[in-house]
């Protein structure tokens, strides 16, 4: 058997390598998921914007840090090679299953129905409101690369949703903005606002640019009978590598003549929140991130016992935890957001419910008796 030379095996070494970053390119550059790159001319209206500094978007504070590529290598590896106890449940969620009928014809109280994670579908004033409608089995470009959410049935099909008025998103990550979804329920949405950016993601997947508002923090606009505020968040975006900080995140104040709600997208803790409780609150119910946290990466993302205190710094008579219960995105236990968020609650006399998915809520309604069904799982 002849044996190899150096030189045939660098040049193998270096094909190799040759045809994974061509693969990559490539992907990069045509595979739709991944949504679309800033252009030089939509940078240019966002120059106004105080968020927007050196070709990016930025928090308040100084925060995420800029990780080296070592230490992002780092992370990744601790990430995918940690065995997390009970970090996922050990068998599908149940679900509540929803009449299509039921909800094409509600016109009562505002409600709202968790389709897990951070979806929900709002009914307000007569209208169909989804908030970062994320309906995919994986929360990653491609199937392949992420792991499969914690129920495999929805509450309702995307095909069976009603024609929708309305569609708010709160920044352009995979776990809240999901291609797939985008393709199979553009036909039936009338309008969709977003945080600066985001628009570009949706123009390049089909939706027409004039069915996009685009908002900066502390923009208002009119929806018909609703107003709707773009109010600040501590995250950050990207859908590549190569173009993190390129779009804007946010939270959402949602207002009618009767009911004040929240909504706090992802976010680290920070003092936008009281700012927005004194602007905007109280609040009927906040829907607060509560999950896929660790101390390393606890600028944006809370830790439960700041998601209680956010509830309580936004003026909200209760909260929801979200952002869990929907898929493995950190190295916590899955229960361990609503067991971490409930106590500290107890101790600043807030109240927090906790339907299942697919429960229906009642915005204005107080004292329900929601279970602890993820005890006995």
């Amino acid at each position: 058997m002849l044996k190899k030379t150096p030189s045939k095996i660098m040049i193998g070494i270096l094909a190799t390598v040759t045809i994974l970053v061509v693969a990559y390119l490539l992907f990069n550059k045509f595979y739709p998921s991944l949504g679309a790159d800033i252009t030089e001319q939509r940078k240019a209206l966002y120059e106004n914007s105080k968020q927007y500094k050196d070709g990016k978007f930025n928090n308040t504070e100084a925060v995420p840090k800029d990780l080296s590529f070592n230490e992002k290598l780092k992370l990744a590896y601790t990430f995918f090679t940690t065995k997390v106890p009970n970090g996922r449940p050990k068998k599908d969620l149940d679900i509540i299953k929803l009449d299509s009928t039921n909800i094409a014809d509600y016109h009562e109280s505002p409600r709202m129905v968790w389709f897990g994670h951070s979806s929900f579908l709002l009914q307000m004033e007569g209208k169909n409101i989804l908030l970062d409608p994320m309906f995919g089995q994986v929360a990653a470009p491609h199937d392949l690369l992420g792991e499969k959410r914690f129920n495999e049935e929805m509450p309702l099909a995307m095909e069976k949703l009603p024609q929708i008025d309305a569609v708010i998103f709160s920044h352009d990550h995979y776990d809240h903005l999901d291609y797939p979804t985008i393709q199979k329920i553009k036909h039936k949405v009338k309008h969709y606002y977003v945080p600066l950016g985001l628009g570009a993601h949706l123009e390049a997947w089909g939706v027409e640019k004039n069915k996009i508002t685009e908002m900066d923090w502390w923009e208002e606009t009119q929806f018909e009978s609703l107003t709707l505020a773009c109010t600040p968040a501590q995250h950050f975006s990207g859908r590549k590598l190569n173009n993190n900080q390129s779009t804007l995140w946010s939270s959402w104040v949602i207002k009618s003549s009767s009911t004040d709600l929240f909504f706090s997208g992802d976010s680290g803790y920070s003092s936008h929140f009281k700012k927005i409780g004194k602007k905007y609150g109280p609040f009927d119910l906040a829907l607060m991130e509560c999950g896929q946290y660790n101390e390393k990466w606890s600028d944006i993302h809370m830790m439960p016992e700041e998601t209680a205190q956010a509830g309580v710094d936004v003026k909200a008579k209760k909260i929801m935890p979200i952002h869990w219960a929907g898929f493995k995105l950190a190295l916590h236990d899955w229960k361990d957001p609503i067991q971490r968020v409930t106590n500290k609650a107890d101790e600043l006399n807030l109240e927090v419910i906790t339907p299942k998915i697919g429960e229906k809520i009642n915005i204005k309604e107080n004292n329900h008796d929601y279970s602890s069904w993820w005890k006995e799982l």
